[in-house]
């Protein structure tokens, strides 16, 4: 009964600001922008043939599927490496947690220093006799949204993946060493398996985490990128600046559903594993 009363705030807080809002979208989402008018599926029939939609939404599947393996990978080799360090662990482990706590107006910055038609990287590459890269304008673009993704949220999950290490008893790893067990078959054997349950937990952060680099995307090109980076987050935003709202609630269901789909089908497969 106490633990029900403890938990009631948090509750009506989520219905309130999250699952009533979200009630509510769902419901304009077969409604007509201005009148209201119940207009049933022509809102998503809308949202399916619009190509920047399609466009969008393919971008941010690409994506998501390369930077999330990669994050997650590069992530735990950082962790493995820092916990086996004896000297200067912590200050490495401060270095990667600094982009996180860096504004992302400031990111924008050192994008902007780096990969502008004069930033250091062309003087680089013309000092070496190359050619100027148009980073912000052609294909290279999307590339340079990956690094600031990578950038931003590796240090997050260096320390998700360390926290998970550090649950691991030692003792079991003195035992495999005397058992004859070299690093690899310590690695694969003792420390995969014991970091299932955090390889869940940093994978759906990762994920969600990945729909927040908008901000980066919108602050160095603008409402309308380069149809490489040209992300979910430029279409909400520049159809509601359109006051498109039935178009908006019908493309939000459809990207909650697929998230939430996602998330589950994630969870399934880590379940018919253990």
């Amino acid at each position: 009964m106490w633990g029900i009363c403890f938990l009631l705030p948090d509750l009506l807080g989520v219905i309130c600001f999250a699952l009533l809002p979200f009630a509510q979208v769902v419901i304009r989402s077969f409604q007509g922008a201005v009148n209201h008018k119940w207009v049933g599926f022509d809102n998503y029939k809308a949202v399916f043939q619009n190509a920047a939609f399609r466009m969008a939404a393919g971008n941010t599947l690409r994506f998501t599927a390369i930077c999330i393996p990669l994050l997650v990978a590069l992530s735990l080799v950082l962790a493995v490496t820092l916990q086996h360090l004896r000297l200067g662990k912590d200050l490495l482990k401060s270095a990667f947690l600094i982009p996180v706590a860096v504004p992302a107006a400031s990111v924008v910055l050192v994008w902007k220093v780096l990969f502008h038609s004069n930033g250091l990287i062309n003087g680089l590459v013309l000092k070496l006799g190359g050619e100027k890269i148009p980073w912000m304008t052609s294909g290279a673009a999307f590339f340079v949204l990956v690094i600031s993704y990578l950038w931003k949220n590796l240090g997050y999950d260096m320390i998700l993946w360390m926290a998970g290490l550090a649950g691991i008893p030692t003792e079991i790893y003195e035992a495999a060493k005397v058992d004859g067990a070299g690093e690899w078959k310590c690695f694969t054997k003792i420390t995969l398996p014991n970091l299932k349950t955090s390889l869940y937990t940093i994978s759906v952060l990762s994920f969600l985490n990945s729909f927040k680099v908008f901000r980066e995307a919108w602050l160095v090109a603008g409402d309308y990128p380069h149809q490489s980076m040209y992300l979910l987050q430029h279409l909400y935003n520049n159809w509601f600046r359109d006051l498109s709202f039935d178009r908006i609630a019908a493309a939000a269901v459809l990207n909650a559903l697929v998230v939430l789909a996602l998330i589950f089908l994630l969870k399934r497969a880590w379940d018919a594993e253990e």
